[in-house]
């Protein structure tokens, strides 16, 4: 259990616009790469395998193949260093972490995609429009026909 002091002490710095993505998601994340005096953005592309923490110390850890090599990397969900997420496919997952994803070459390393209806994509319940709609009643020559 946290301390409520100490919650409203981090509310100040957390994210309001974190969007809303799990594990088995392929994301890009914008980082910001500050060299001297300069700035630049950097998109660090991969399959989002594991989710920790909470509040201002929640993590998320990406991964990705460069050359034939695995990347991972672990981001701070709420750091200034973090300029955009965006969430490019969703995966199917059934575990709350995906580190067997190490041991998987080529194809074996895909995950299904998760399927999502346009009412819920919009945040909406995905509800019948009409539920008073009446259905029509056969009459007996079909039913006898059926």
């Amino acid at each position: 259990m946290r301390n409520e002091l100490i919650e409203i002490a981090e509310k100040a710095y957390l994210k309001k616009n974190v969007p809303e993505f799990h594990i088995g998601d392929t994301v890009d994340v914008t980082c910001r790469i500050i060299e001297g005096t300069r700035e630049r953005l950097q998109v660090f592309n991969g399959t989002v395998i594991a989710r920790r923490h909470q509040g201002i110390n929640e993590t998320f850890a990406v991964r990705r193949i460069v050359n034939n090599e695995g990347v991972e990397r672990v981001f701070m969900l709420h750091s200034p260093l973090i300029a955009n997420i965006e969430v490019k496919r969703r995966g199917k997952a059934r575990r709350a972490k995906l580190y067997f994803l190490r041991g998987r070459v080529g194809k074996a390393r895909r995950l299904k995609e998760r399927r999502t209806s346009a009412s819920a994509r919009a945040g909406r319940p995905a509800a019948a429009e009409n539920t008073t709609e009446t259905v029509p009643q056969r009459s007996e020559a079909q039913t006898v026909n059926a």
